[in-house]
């Protein structure tokens, strides 16, 4: 990637920049018996970067995401985190690097309200507990945090109320401002629209779009809407029968006659019949 910068006599010159490896697999596999769901991927994520994985259902995307965040390990393969060798940790090990996880059925403490869901995120991050001793205003840093992670995904106003009163893209976005509270610097985000109405669709696209044009985070999606996934992503992985089958920008992807052929072809064709 380059970069412009001016000398002292206002002249540009180009400056090439590295961009830096936050997760990086090599030849990861997981097999069940005789079925291998991931075969032998190396795929490399960079910092701040907004990537998002594609593919048929069956192609290994949601194994894949369990591999990445520890709810699988896989039969063979290693698995980096900034450099440091993490396929063997445990999720909440992952959690305290840096790794957040959402999943496709949303997973919220319905009974507490949207600020209290994650207070408890903050709380966790810096390793606080409630005293019934200590004056509610030491808390006052928590609840500010709370409300700093709600600001970002639209849901501030709705902070009093409880979980089970969200709308169900609502309950998506009070998901993504509890990773964002634990400072989780990678978000794996699995199909964050299913089950959306077509009018909450808009919402969480406009929440993740906020996320990556802030560049403070680094996102990893799986997603089927083909056309949210190139309007975000800086880059997409394809997988296919548990294999890579290609890496690229949007461009590049929806231009791969491989991809074309395997994935994208057929989702057209379903979508004519």
């Amino acid at each position: 990637m380059n970069t412009t910068t001016k000398d002292a006599k206002g002249q540009s010159h180009a400056k090439e920049t590295t961009k830096e490896k936050i997760i990086e697999t090599v030849n990861v596999t997981k097999s069940f018996g005789g079925h291998t769901a991931v075969n032998a991927v190396s795929l490399t994520i960079f910092d701040k970067e907004f990537k998002s994985i594609i593919g048929p259902n069956g192609a290994g995307k949601t194994t894949f995401f369990n591999l990445l965040s520890g709810q699988m390990k896989p039969t063979s393969g290693k698995i980096h985190f900034r450099g440091k060798e993490i396929h063997h940790l445990p999720p909440h090990k992952r959690t305290k690097l840096g790794i957040g996880r959402s999943f496709q059925i949303t997973n919220v403490f319905p009974t507490l309200t949207v600020l209290e869901n994650v207070r408890l995120a903050v709380q966790g991050k810096h390793n606080i507990h409630y005293s019934m001793f200590r004056h509610y205003r030491y808390y006052k840093h928590l609840e500010e945090e709370a409300l700093d992670a709600l600001e970002r995904v639209n849901l501030r106003e709705k902070s009093d109320q409880p979980a089970s009163a969200l709308a169900h893209g609502e309950k998506r976005k009070l998901e993504i401002a509890i990773l964002l509270a634990l400072d989780t610097e990678l978000l794996l985000l699995d199909e964050p629209t299913a089950g959306m109405s077509i009018d909450e669709v808009p919402q969480i696209i406009e929440v993740l779009e906020n996320i990556r044009d802030q560049r403070d985070r680094t996102i990893l999606l799986i997603e089927h809407k083909i056309d949210l996934v190139k309007h975000l992503s800086d880059s997409i992985a394809v997988l296919f029968h548990g294999k890579q089958l290609a890496d690229g920008s949007p461009e590049e992807i929806m231009n791969n006659e491989q991809v074309q052929s395997a994935y994208l072809g057929g989702l057209y064709d379903d979508a004519e019949n």
